[in-house]
């Protein structure tokens, strides 16, 4: 039995069972947001070249052997990639040039001249022996500060994409008309023909394509209510009501009476969960089969995770990790215009250890493409290939527990209703800051000394520090180098910006691990980040 045979006889449960507890098979999961084919340069990509359906079937390829399942992003839940009758696309594009004056972007070329990036994709998938689930947005705001021209806006084409006549015509469905915030631009679920309209897209993937499965992307963005007027109650009854709603399309639209995998995409942060009105238990009864759980943008080692999995029994749960762990400021105007603190090999496999050790059953992989050269502006750092060699690890376990490890604490996502982020840190002379770390165990438990490193904003040249672990003082160092390999040197401390200290082995512990640093002598600074590294 091949591999792709293997996949499909896992799927296979009958619909008669759709209530019973299960799992999906996948232990490695891709998103593959499809823009990344046109804005990043790689191997089958020029600079501004237009898109060919070569190129999505490459962004399939390239995964081959490394991945389970493949999740596409066909655009931005908007407006379909695919021949679409809920909402035709030659007069979308004329209202379009009418009211933006823009035309279609190469996406909207390709499927106008009779193309279908969903059916690409499918048939690639099941080529490359990959599942080939789409990730449908369920509530983005890119472009959508356009909406309402004004003399001097420059839009785009990726308009074309993200603005609808519906959406145009009914700025009270906005979370807040007027507003041009990403959070207040997307529309307000308590309104039924909102999630009509969401719905009505679903139900065409779903009856004219033979997905394995389809996830429904609550992070893009983090916002679907007014919450002074949509109470939790109400909230969680909607979020779950919709989630209802897919299961039974994907189980009455199914072929071959196999079972098509339901996923959804959630905060990594249990507070932020009610924010958007999910219950996750009650979705895991409404027929969901697997849970993403993710920090939106970043790979992070501050979650809760353990506690996720207590509420998603029976079901696959998986972590999602990203190319980045830390963005910087804007460098120019516009989208794609931070530099970034790139994810290395360590800090992937060492926060896929943590997850596991939480209970998750799988990892996902979030904008992995976005290492390769994107956006605009100078200062950005370096750009390369992303690290595919790394995700031959990240299905095993017992492999990442015997590896290097290197934990952070790093300037994340600030999510909503989350709790405040660790970093950055103001620190004041004479007054302890404490940093929390969550360790698990390697193979074999703690053999080596660790190296814990902080990084501030300016020079401690002339500054005193000590620092404690777990209680205990323990002993600076004088090396403040990279741990490890670091690929893509961006937002790297000089070393005057950087103390360090030697952690011994016997000091680290499972769980809950505490450093305690304090400023004995110098001027007022912050700490912007924290690590502490291993070797195997």
């Amino acid at each position: 039995m091949n591999r792709r045979h293997f996949l499909h006889t896992l799927a296979a449960v009958p619909l008669a069972a759709a209530d019973a507890p299960r799992k999906a098979p996948f232990r490695v999961l891709y998103s593959n947001d499809t823009t990344n084919i046109t804005s990043c340069v790689s191997p089958f990509h020029k600079a501004r070249e237009p898109f060919r359906k070569e190129m999505l079937e490459a962004s399939v390829d390239e995964v081959t052997g490394l991945v389970d399942a493949h999740f596409l992003q066909p655009g931005l839940g908007m407006v379909p990639m695919w021949p679409s009758k809920v909402l035709p696309l030659e007069p979308h594009y004329a209202w379009i040039k009418e009211r933006y004056q823009q035309g279609p972007d190469s996406f909207g070329k390709f499927v106008l001249g009779g193309g279908d990036v969903v059916k690409v994709f499918i048939d690639r998938c099941r080529k490359q022996n990959q599942a080939a689930f789409i990730s449908f947005r369920v509530n983005d705001a890119h472009h959508k500060e356009f909406v309402d021209p004004k003399p001097g806006d420059k839009p785009g084409s990726s308009i074309g994409m993200s603005v609808t006549k519906f959406y145009a015509d009914h700025p009270g469905h906005r979370i807040k008309p007027g507003s041009q915030r990403g959070a207040d631009l997307v529309q307000n679920f308590a309104e039924p023909a909102v999630r009509e309209q969401k719905l009505a897209l679903i139900r065409e993937l779903c009856e004219n394509y033979d997905l394995d499965g389809l996830e429904l992307d609550f992070l893009r963005f983090y916002s679907y209510f007014r919450e002074n007027e949509t109470p939790l109650v109400q909230r969680r009854a909607i979020m779950t009501g919709f989630v209802r709603e897919v299961r039974g399309l994907l189980d009455s639209t199914t072929q071959n009476g196999r079972r098509r995998w339901l996923c959804v995409r959630v905060p990594c942060y249990l507070t932020a969960l009610d924010v958007l009105g999910l219950d996750l238990k009650a979705l895991v009864a409404a027929g969901l089969d697997m849970v993403n759980a993710s920090a939106h943008y970043f790979t992070t080692q501050q979650h809760d995770l353990a506690a996720i999995r207590k509420q998603t029994e029976g079901v696959a749960l998986y972590f999602e990790l990203c190319h980045t762990i830390w963005k910087g400021d804007k460098v120019t105007t516009g989208y794609d215009v931070f530099p970034f603190r790139r994810a290395t090999r360590e800090h992937l496999h060492t926060s896929a250890h943590l997850a596991y050790a939480r209970g998750a059953d799988g990892i996902s992989l979030f904008n992995f493409a976005y290492y390769r050269q994107h956006g605009q502006g100078e200062g950005r750092g370096i750009f390369g290939e992303p690290p595919f060699e790394a995700l031959k690890a990240l299905r095993d376990p017992q492999a990442l527990a015997k590896g290097p490890q290197q934990w952070f604490i790093a300037y994340g996502w600030r999510s909503p209703g989350a709790k405040p982020l660790p970093v950055p840190r103001k620190i004041e002379l004479g007054k302890p800051a404490k940093f929390n770390f969550d360790l698990a165990a390697p193979a074999g438990g703690w053999k080596h000394d660790a190296r814990v490193r902080i990084q501030a904003g300016q020079s401690l040249a002339n500054s005193e520090w000590s620092a404690s672990f777990n209680g205990e003082v323990i002993a600076e160092s004088a090396d403040v180098s990279e741990p490890f390999a670091v690929p893509y040197p961006s937002m790297i401390a000089r070393p005057d910006e950087l103390r360090a200290w030697i952690v011994p082995a016997r000091l680290q512990r499972e769980g809950k691990n505490s450093l305690e640093v304090t400023m004995n002598a110098g001027s007022p600074t912050s700490i912007l980040f924290v690590d502490l590294a291993a070797a195997s």
